[in-house]
């Protein structure tokens, strides 16, 4: 079965690397087009390109699929299937129709729940106790096609969105072997999405991570957790801005909200409904340190709003 894999960062290395372990016939990757990183701008190829050259495979790195040209390499290429994993552009419909078994995409939740870009961040943001991995065959929609399987796996309760993403790319890999080995036997059978379960994940921006400290406690906490390590929770204090990179619950209470009631060796900040602990914090212009740590170097006053 011959199969054009389409993905670009990390996450989708993975699966690209486990098809490659596990002999299927990658005939070509297409991936996002290499980007500066880092304060000097360099430029770097995305996950997906470094390992399909370390395998001689060709790249294709095309800025749009909408002109013609990306079909037409398609096409010489003859695919049986085309395997979608965090590509990051929408396929038009003539791509779609063009593999005998259709494109197969794997997604990283249990869906239809959080559709949409960033489903591994809001699985906990939004409190879900167990997210998954789903493969589906793609249509128009946002993640709406027919679902092909679907692995389950519980959130732990201290899990961050980093250390999730890394457990759900190999558990995507994995289904994505199962899936496309069930393709090939042709015994799969799709089932459809029901619509009124659905949600979605939203696109992560930066000010989405600035905490609100009238939402309680454990919101925040799971917000802390689920927008690390990007853009990582941040608040003001004294009109600095402070990455939190760890927090908790306390059992200490105030009567007002997003004001810091303990000061001495921990930091912990009043909400909606008690408080939260900053445990691992990075000032502005700094490394990341204890909150203790931060005490130590810089009063914060009893009483002090943090914004």
């Amino acid at each position: 079965m011959r199969i054009v894999f389409m993905g670009t960062p990390d996450y989708a290395a993975v699966t690209l690397q486990k098809l490659i372990d596990e002999k299927f016939d990658i005939t070509a990757v297409f991936a996002q087009p290499d980007k500066p990183v880092g304060r000097k701008q360099i430029l770097t190829p995305p996950a997906t390109k470094v390992i399909a050259q370390n395998n001689n495979i060709p790249v294709y790195q095309p800025i749009t699929l909408r002109d013609g040209e990306a079909l037409n390499i398609l096409k010489e290429l003859n695919p049986d299937a085309i395997v979608v994993v965090a590509y990051g552009k929408i396929l038009p419909k003539e791509i779609l129709d063009l593999p005998k078994h259709g494109c197969i995409n794997g997604h990283a939740s249990l869906l239809p729940k959080l559709r949409g870009a960033s489903p591994i961040q809001w699985s906990i943001v939004t409190g879900e106790k167990v997210t998954g991995v789903s493969t589906m065959l793609m249509d128009e929609g946002m993640d709406t096609g027919d679902v092909l399987e679907i692995i389950e796996t519980p959130i732990g309760n201290e899990e961050t969105a980093e250390e999730l993403f890394d457990r759900l790319a190999v558990l995507s890999a994995d289904l994505m072997v199962s899936t496309l080995k069930s393709v090939k036997a042709g015994t799969l059978k799709p089932v459809k999405q029901n619509e009124a379960d659905a949600t979605y994940a939203p696109i992560i921006k930066k000010d989405m991570a600035h905490i609100d400290f009238n939402k309680t406690a454990t919101e925040i906490c799971n917000a802390v957790r689920g927008f690390y390590s990007w853009p990582c929770a941040f608040c003001f204090i004294n009109g600095k801005r402070i990455k939190i990179i760890k927090a908790a619950t306390s059992s200490l209470k105030s009567t007002d909200s997003g004001i810091v009631i303990a000061n001495d060796n921990k930091l912990v900040i009043s909400c909606k409904d008690g408080s939260v602990e900053l445990i691992t914090v990075q000032p502005e212009g700094a490394k990341a340190m204890s909150a203790a740590q931060m005490l130590n170097g810089h009063k914060i006053e009893l009483g002090t709003k943090v914004e």
